[in-house]
């Protein structure tokens, strides 16, 4: 398919000149849920987080931790999709704060986004290292550093990331669909057998949600849904972005969030609300594997192999993912001029952006040498530490774009309709919930980074000097702030009287 051209080029340029080109493709609805759900890694997230929420949190009332998550996102939700008709770029969190707050705000959450999300993909590096490590030594295989694994996994997710999104959502799609295929089967097992205490329902009562920390599984459960602004980032290659971002937003939302508690419940009861704990504990010692060992008991030896495959499969899917948000981040930055104009080319045959790609791989590619060369873990130094800075960054580009749907609609009270709801409680109830998070996630920071309280306030300082330096870059631009339209075509066409989107 050919590459659209818009009417006018980016930062106010003359109708007459060359406007930027924009990506192609037909993603459906279900094609950018798989590519969001695939960022969230469930097995990944199944298989790490629920041990340490359970483990170092409330013990067997760590579901609710995701309940908690996936309704403030879901909140969260409503004013984002409310003002996607009125934000015409793949910038996601960028746009969106951007035409809320204006081009400095905007730029440096650009910034923050870079930032958050070049630190998750290295970070998940790491992790694959160790994972295909292990895999490799559990069935007899010789020990290899765990780098050379991540850099072949760099070199893998380079040659899918320069091709088509198309090529990227299949992969994505048929990894999913396996994880997601023998988690449920496990999910139902244990539901259906019973644990050594049967099926209690423990997690749910309040002397169990409110037993320990709270606020442990909650963090967790956010770095679960780290990627969840993907749905806006393909807008460019949607199939009707108008519906399909709205419906994958909630979609992927509800997905993850009852997947997640589902089957941190059902890894609960396999163990046994009274013996949860130590068993948790004992995954994070080294000496077993929660999620492993219940597919063990409960599905068999075979599967439970199959199930240490799927969890590779499941880590590349997620940093796949992430190598194609930050790309696009990138080419969305580059076409407004506030990043070198080489990294907005659009591949010709393959309709990517092929040098915004490129640039992302060696930028992984330098990260991974360089933790390789400093000999850090890769489990606690590699993946922890890079874990905590993309959640404070997450945490804070969901704030901010709250805060600027809140704005956009305060400004332009026309577009209201009537929708109070969407247009202004939900965004204020988003903020509310979202600073909690952020205390949340700041008060527990040491458990994700695994780190001292020195090293762990620096990193998480990270996303807030991003966001500093990016409204630096942007007041040092033109100055023009990114206003809203006087009126526009909520079906996707903007009317007369529509400023356009500057980026600094």
């Amino acid at each position: 398919m050919s590459v659209g051209t818009g009417a006018s080029a980016p930062n106010g340029a003359p109708g007459g000149a060359e406007a930027p080109r924009r990506l192609s493709g037909r993603l459906g609805t279900g094609s950018i849920v798989f590519m969001v759900i695939a960022a969230a890694a469930p097995l990944t997230v199944i298989g790490g987080n629920v041990p340490l929420s359970v483990g170092n949190g409330n013990g067997a009332g760590a579901p609710i931790g995701f309940v908690i998550a996936a309704a403030v996102l879901l909140i969260f939700s409503v004013g984002f999709v409310t003002m996607t008709p009125y934000v015409k770029e793949a910038g996601a969190f960028y746009s969106y704060i951007t035409q809320g707050l204006g081009g400095r705000l905007g730029m440096g959450s650009a910034y923050v986004a870079l930032v958050a999300y070049t630190a998750v993909q290295v970070g998940i590096y790491g992790y694959m290292g160790w994972a295909l490590g292990d895999l490799v030594t559990f069935y007899g295989g010789p020990h290899i550093q765990w780098w050379i694994y991540s850099l072949a996994t760099v070199a893998l997710v380079a040659l899918l990331g320069y091709r088509h999104i198309e090529l990227s959502s299949k992969v994505l799609g048929l990894a999913l669909v396996l994880e997601i295929a023998i988690m449920v089967a496990l999910d139902l097992a244990i539901f259906v057998k019973g644990g050594p205490q049967g099926i209690t329902g423990e997690s749910f009562t309040p002397s169990a949600i409110f037993s320990g920390h709270l606020g442990v599984p909650v963090l967790f459960a956010l770095t679960g849904f780290i990627g969840f602004e993907a749905t806006a980032v393909f807008r460019d290659e949607a199939r009707q972005p108008e519906r399909t971002i709205p419906r994958a937003t909630y979609l992927a939302v509800l997905i993850i969030g009852v997947f997640y508690a589902i089957s941190c419940w059902a890894l609960v009861e396999a163990a046994g609300p009274d013996q949860v704990i130590g068993v948790a504990q004992k995954t994070l010692s080294g000496e077993g594997n929660m999620m492993l060992d219940a597919a063990d008991s409960y599905l068999g030896t075979p599967l439970r192999n199959v199930m240490q495959v799927l969890l590779c499969t499941s880590l590349f899917a997620c940093v796949l993912s992430f190598h194609n948000v930050v790309s696009r981040y990138q080419f969305v930055l580059a076409q407004h001029g506030s990043f070198p104009s080489a990294l907005g080319r659009v591949h010709p045959r393959h309709q990517s952006p092929s040098v915004s790609s490129g640039v992302q791989t060696l930028t992984a590619l330098v990260l991974v040498v360089v933790f390789a060369v400093a000999g850090l873990d890769p489990l606690v130094g590699v993946f922890g530490s890079m874990a905590g800075v993309s959640t404070v960054g997450m945490v804070l580009l969901m704030l901010l774009t709250s805060v600027a749907v809140f704005t956009f609609f305060v400004r332009n009270a026309h577009l209201k309709g009537g929708r109070f709801w969407k247009t202004t409680a939900a965004p204020l109830l988003a903020a509310i919930g979202l600073i909690g998070s952020l205390w949340l996630v700041i008060s527990n920071f040491t458990m994700v980074t695994g780190a001292s309280a020195g090293v762990s306030t620096m990193l998480g300082l990270i996303p807030v000097l991003a966001l500093v330096a990016g409204v630096i870059v942007g007041r040092r631009g033109s100055g023009t702030s990114a206003g809203a339209p006087d009126e526009q075509d909520p079906s996707g066409g903007a009317l007369a009287g529509e400023p356009e989107l500057a980026a600094n």
